[in-house]
């Protein structure tokens, strides 16, 4: 499943002409550690974490959200988005079923329609980001401008100060 989402993503890749590189490195799912092996800033990562809202008793709609690796979501801004009454991290079965990859290696893109992607735009300040690739072992370098274009992220601020 997680082989199928990481050819998944290298072929939407190429297929927008993205300027991107595949990294290799040791299995990892840390950010702060992973950002060593791949030689860049933990601010730099593209950390995706699933989420899921309440709206009202009845509906619950799930975010992917993209932050800076060395930050942290800030639940009230994202409940505040969708006019939520509660937000918290989606389970991992549901992250899961939503990206097709187990957390820890959930790209910032998606493939279902049920889940929106919000980017912090404290990540628009680097020409390029990095992000797991579907697996602990790859990590894809992404102009930020194609990340941008091929994601189309609803950019907004989902960090705590």
């Amino acid at each position: 499943m997680a082989e199928d989402a990481y050819h998944r993503l290298i072929d939407l890749l190429d297929e927008h002409g993205a300027d991107y590189r595949v990294i290799e490195h040791e299995p990892e799912g840390g950010t702060k550690a992973v950002s060593r092996l791949r030689g860049h800033d933990p601010n730099q990562a593209a950390k995706c974490i699933v989420l899921m809202v309440k709206v009202g008793k009845k509906e619950t709609r799930y975010l992917a959200a993209v932050l800076p690796g060395d930050m942290r979501i800030d639940f009230g801004k994202v409940k505040a988005l969708v006019n939520g009454t509660y937000a918290a991290f989606a389970s991992p079965d549901m992250a899961q079923e939503l990206t097709g990859t187990p957390v820890g290696t959930i790209p910032p893109f998606s493939f279902d329609d049920r889940l929106e992607v919000v980017m912090d735009p404290s990540l628009l300040k680097h020409s390029e980001v990095f992000f797991n690739a579907a697996r602990l072992d790859r990590t894809i370098g992404l102009a930020t401008d194609d990340y941008c274009s091929i994601a189309r992220p609803r950019i907004e601020e989902i960090v705590s100060a």
